[in-house]
């Protein structure tokens, strides 16, 4: 049997009287440091209010003796009229809890959160091809054939293999853009210029050609055999198909790129609003048709910061397509599916199904918070692999949430490429107005269903 990663590390600690918290979002907050979700320490995002200036900001820090840290959002580069939004560091010894209630009473403040820490959700079950290994892109009548499959060899039969201009985010870990059966599909910023140690595009990142790593705060996207778990989602998504090798995707030609935040110890709600705005700027700066972002990880507790980031994508025309989570739980019940959870109308939410169309036993599932199932269990695809001192390109078969999410961020690139007047609302509608009836998902997911891609 597979062993399956949780999406948030336990830490366990003292919490302060709730009646120090008011808001709903500071009882979301405090909920959530009550369960022991993972954060980093001595740190918190600070929203401020609009117009709060220097020395407003200054006074709410001096109340918990904190040190500004950085800037992740700047109030002069909002649409939405909001304050900065900062990265603040505490002395250590000082109470989180505390800190929280002293700036949550500031009136230059907006809301205050910890730097919560999320992780990806997946874990290998088998390093080698095996037949069957790509039911997920089967349909009834393709040879093999699985109904519980996506369908996509439908549309492949039909000719539609390719999404043309179509751009897909991946926010993950790295990925393996020369990957042999991924390098056609790599996605370049049109603005930069490699290697000249320029930002030529002005976006404040120097030669982020195939993307950021904010983890690093390097250009590097890749960084070996370690970021496979971002290999194999991008293969699923867009692995180049009819090329005889390994692999194909949802799309067999769409455009990949790379914002990673997850690193070896998971990633923070910092360098996750980073890459969130990072992709919502690509889109707009250049032009670009980047219908989604894939967004294979969770964890953490409830953060506005981050849902805030998710609406910027949204205004943007961008979908945010999330895992629910391996934890196999209700996500109706409780705070415990972020970013799955978030209300914003641009996010699909993403459970997991078996080859045999049962919902994936560490799945969880949401009525009204989880919108569809797709194939999550066993699932091959591409990764890097170390051999000799050198990385090279791989396969393996995977199962999480985080294997069923870019299924359904790849459907979204072929409904796209299918109806390029569709707005990123009618690509999610006609995602969920799709999606086959299926018992396992009736009552466990919004459109009571799994992904079918045939009537694109």
């Amino acid at each position: 049997m597979p062993r399956y990663h949780k999406l948030s590390l336990a830490v366990i600690f003292a919490c302060a009287a709730p009646a120090a918290f008011s808001s709903e979002h500071s009882e979301k907050v405090l909920a959530a440091l009550q369960a022991g979700k993972a954060h980093v320490a001595q740190e918190l995002l600070i929203q401020y209010k609009a117009g709060a200036g220097t020395n407003a900001k200054q006074r709410a820090l001096g109340k918990i003796a904190a040190t500004p840290a950085e800037v992740l959002v700047a109030a002069h580069q909002r649409r939405d009229k909001q304050g900065d939004l900062e990265l603040v560091r505490l002395p250590q010894g000082k109470s989180l809890q505390q800190a929280i209630a002293a700036l949550s009473a500031d009136e230059a403040v907006a809301f205050v959160e910890p730097n919560w820490i999320y992780n990806h959700a997946a874990s290998s079950n088998d390093t080698y091809y095996t037949n069957g290994g790509l039911w997920g892109m089967y349909g009834d009548g393709s040879s093999p054939a699985n109904q519980f499959g996506s369908q996509a060899a439908e549309q492949w039969a039909g000719g539609n293999t390719a999404c043309g201009d179509v751009w897909v985010g991946i926010i993950d870990e790295g990925y393996m853009y020369n990957h042999e059966d991924l390098a056609a599909n790599a996605g370049k910023n049109p603005g930069e210029v490699a290697g000249d140690g320029i930002d030529n595009d002005g976006n404040g990142y120097v030669d982020d050609v195939y993307g950021w790593d904010f983890a690093g705060n390097d250009n590097s996207v890749f960084d070996g055999a370690g970021d496979d778990h971002g290999t194999h989602v991008a293969g699923t998504i867009g692995g180049v198909g009819g090329n005889g090798k390994g692999v194909a995707g949802v799309c067999w030609s769409v455009k990949l790129f790379n914002a990673k935040f997850l690193g070896n110890r998971g990633g923070t709600t910092a360098n996750a609003v980073k890459a969130v705005d990072y992709m919502t700027d690509m889109k707009t700066r250049h032009n670009l048709n980047m219908i989604a972002t894939s967004n294979s990880w969770g964890g953490g507790g409830f953060s506005q910061a981050l849902q805030d980031a998710i609406g910027r994508s949204d205004n943007a025309g961008m979908l945010f397509i999330a895992a629910a989570g391996n934890d196999a739980y209700n996500c109706d019940s409780g705070s415990n599916c972020y970013p799955a959870e978030y209300p914003n109308n641009n996010l699909i939410a993403v459970a997991s199904i078996t080859s045999t169309g049962a919902m994936s036993s560490f799945s969880s599932y949401g009525k009204t918070t989880v919108d569809i199932c797709a194939p999550g269990s066993a699932v091959m695809s591409t990764v890097p692999k170390s051999s000799k001192g050198k990385v090279i390109s791989a396969y393996a078969s995977y199962s999480g949430t985080s294997m069923a999410t870019p299924h359904v961020s790849g459907a979204a690139a072929l409904y796209k490429a299918l109806n390029p007047a569709a707005s990123h609302t009618q690509v999610k509608n006609g995602i969920l107005g799709q999606a086959a009836p299926t018992t396992s998902c009736n009552g466990k997911v919004s459109s009571n269903g799994r992904l079918d891609v045939s009537g694109y």
